[in-house]
């Protein structure tokens, strides 16, 4: 069925009362196994921690991430997993067992470093410049010119921000996800970020509408589709799409390693950076799936 308003948790609520409990004998002997079926998109929600009730996996298949003029469409999946704690009608974020709580899915920023920096552009003659000048024309003269824009968390998987209940109703944030974007290619060195972990890039995600500051206009996501699978344990959300176009992006730091003095504003110059709150925008297109801890356990083999 496609969801409009339910009213309350997509798992809590709207699964049937009578929920089997399932005892665990043993930590060390319960990790020896793993999630079978359906479950087994779950093998590393942290579900032996106290307190999880509801395991996690979504998956962005595609979509795109605006920042400042540059535009950067999602073509590999972005994952995100890990389990919730239910306490009074609030939801704790608890990151995924091996620490992979968000995957590392490279996207490909198009034009890559030929349309993103000019060597011309790296002005100055003093020895560092020279050598950066060097450095990027040997970048371009062997053809590695490709520029992956990677992001990562950029504080702990306990800062992540989730509300089943505002993803449902299409209102308010449903995810709060502090990111930074690494800018990858050999000449941009392994340290070329826009944001940080002080700094982070704040995605509010909703399936709503937003509220953007001009020049950007409010948009709207969706909720999608809502099916249950084994006897009501999984729910599955399918053509979901979680919006923001009100979040500011920093200055990128890093880039080009020892030249980032020179590299660092050259990007900034290309993206826009930095690039206040109204002129970014992160559509993401995702599948869903919720299930119970008990369940996910129940399955192990």
């Amino acid at each position: 069925m496609t969801i409009r308003r339910v009213g309350t948790l997509a798992l809590r609520a709207v699964l049937p009362a009578a929920v089997v409990m399932f005892s665990v004998i043993g930590v060390g002997t319960a990790f020896a196994k793993e999630p079978t079926g359906d479950f087994k998109v779950f093998n590393q929600c942290p579900r032996f921690t106290a307190g999880v009730t509801t395991c996690l996996y979504s998956q962005t298949e595609s979509g795109q991430v605006t920042i400042g003029s540059t535009e950067v469409p999602i073509t590999n999946t972005i994952v995100l997993q890990g389990g919730t704690i239910h306490h009074e009608g609030k939801e704790t974020f608890v990151g995924a067992v091996n620490g992979e709580t968000l995957n590392k899915a490279p996207q490909k920023v198009p034009g890559g470093l030929l349309d993103l920096i000019k060597c011309n552009e790296i002005k100055g003659e003093g020895l560092l410049e020279k050598a950066a000048r060097l450095a990027c024309e040997w970048t371009f003269e062997n053809s590695v010119t490709g520029v992956n824009a990677t992001t990562e968390l950029a504080k702990p998987a306990s800062e992540i921000g989730i509300s089943s209940n505002n993803l449902i109703n299409e209102e308010g944030v449903a995810l709060s996800l502090p990111v930074k974007v690494k800018l990858e290619n050999t000449f941009l060195g392994g340290e070329c970020y826009i944001g940080s972990s002080s700094s982070p890039v704040t995605l509010k995600l909703t399936d709503g509408a937003t509220s953007p500051p001009a020049p950007n206009k409010s948009i709207h996501g969706k909720a999608g589709t809502l099916v249950f699978h084994d006897e009501f344990n999984i729910a599955e959300l399918t053509g979901n799409t979680l919006v923001d176009n009100a979040f500011s992006a920093p200055a990128a730091t890093g880039c080009g390693g020892i030249f980032s003095f020179l590299i660092d504003p050259l990007v900034d110059a290309k993206l826009g950076l930095p690039s206040a709150a109204g002129h970014n925008t992160a559509i993401q297109n995702n599948r869903i799936r919720e299930g119970f801890a008990e369940a996910v356990i129940a399955s192990e083999k």
